[in-house]
């Protein structure tokens, strides 16, 4: 924060910020495992930064929630057990807990802090944490999955960027590890990091766990306060699917779709349809 204004410069987007103008700080302290920052800004609500880099902003945070817990969830014929790999904001688990099939979710945060930053300051989002579904591991997630095999019909990995503690999440062994912990059947949905910045990490991620899951698509949002204001979602299923997870085959009843800002049955179709240049680098030109 320098001058009112705080700025986001990171290693993974070289030559571009992000600013947003601040009106309070609210917390700044580092905990075993990163630096948290809440803020209060001027126009996007309050803001939570890891280690410099802006997680959530209550303005714009729906796009994000709403499509990586609704994309598998709806892709999925009947999830009744859900895993989210950090997430430690809340937002996904309110999500999830939309879905009335599913009958228990699980939810592993590495660093508390953020579960109680969370709570304290973004009531909106940490609501997640109030069904009485959800179930709260401090822990390190692919040790939770080692011990749970062939356990959940939906694993969503809510993971900052790679580098720090969410480096191993975007690595081929992690992904063997969700893919052990999966039932039969069963879909992944990753933070899968942005098209104008990161093809050089996404493609080599994709191709290395094709070998391992049945289908690996790409899908991405739009969210004005992440780098190039969009990002992506590896979803990968673990048993062939007719139309992949491209089309959803349940969706949401008319009175939950009203409670709904970003997610819907044509937007998750549509989330899938890749700009040219993105869907050459990612998938090669053959696809």
């Amino acid at each position: 924060v320098k001058d009112g204004w705080f700025h986001e410069r990171g290693e993974l987007w070289k030559g571009q910020a992000m600013s947003l103008e601040v009106k309070n700080i609210l917390a700044h302290y580092r905990s075993d495992y990163q630096d948290i920052l809440v803020f209060e800004s001027t126009n996007h609500g309050n803001v939570l930064v890891l280690d410099g880099v802006i997680q959530v902003t209550e303005r714009d945070e729906f796009s994000y929630q709403e499509m990586i817990a609704h994309i598998p969830l709806y892709a999925h014929p009947n999830p009744k057990k859900v895993l989210v790999i950090g997430g430690g904001d809340g937002g996904v688990l309110r999500e999830i807990a939309k879905h009335e099939s599913v009958e228990e979710i699980v939810i592993c945060e590495i660093d508390k802090g953020v579960i109680d930053v969370s709570k304290k300051y973004l009531p909106t989002l940490a609501k997640g944490y109030d069904d009485p579904r959800v179930t709260v591991h401090v822990m390190d997630g692919a040790k939770f999955m080692e011990e749970n095999q062939d356990s959940f019909d939906v694993i969503i990995t809510d993971s900052s960027d790679p580098i720090g503690p969410a480096s191993v999440l975007f690595e081929t062994p992690f992904y063997n590890a969700m893919h052990a912990s999966l039932r039969e059947g069963g879909i992944v949905c990753t933070q899968g990091e942005c098209l104008w910045l990161h093809v050089d990490i996404i493609r080599p991620l994709v191709n290395s766990i094709s070998t391992k899951y049945t289908q690996v698509e790409y899908a991405y949002t739009t969210i004005p306060t992440y780098p190039s204001g969009q990002i992506g979602f590896i979803v990968a299923s673990k048993g062939e699917r007719e139309a992949g997870c491209k089309v959803p085959v349940r969706k949401p009843s008319k009175e939950l779709q009203k409670t709904m800002k970003y997610y819907s049955t044509e937007l998750h179709a549509a989330a899938f349809v890749l700009p040219a240049f993105a869907k050459r680098a990612i998938f090669g030109d053959d696809e």
